[in-house]
């Protein structure tokens, strides 16, 4: 299963440069281009994130397949010129991704 899921975020990874690579997906104006390029950098992190925690065993599987969906669907979002829209969606996948972290709070600071 482990060796699945790498190959499928390899994949992905793939896939997001592929995309910032075709001739033709950004569009002539310098600014859209570097939006795109944000739009890649936060799909590479997210990425990156998934395979630490997959590695680490802190992940599902139906996790991790819902985060690619939507992260796919940001890469369209993203393709279409819609970037501020990709990146809440990419903001959204981050954030269904975050492990959540266990443990009692300080009693006198609060943190844990």
């Amino acid at each position: 299963m482990k060796r699945t899921l790498r190959n499928r975020l390899n994949l992905c990874l793939a896939a997001a440069i592929g995309l910032c690579l075709m001739p033709g997906f950004m569009t002539d104006s310098a600014t859209a281009g570097s939006f795109t390029r944000g739009c890649a950098a936060r799909d590479l992190q997210i990425l990156f994130s998934i395979e630490e925690q997959e590695g680490a065993g802190t992940i599902t599987a139906d996790k991790i397949s819902d985060a690619l969906t939507e992260m796919m669907h940001a890469r369209i979002v993203c393709h279409e010129g819609r970037v501020l829209d990709a990146l809440a969606i990419y903001d959204a996948v981050a954030e269904s991704i975050r492990p959540i972290r266990s443990g009692h709070a300080d009693v006198t600071t609060g943190i844990r």
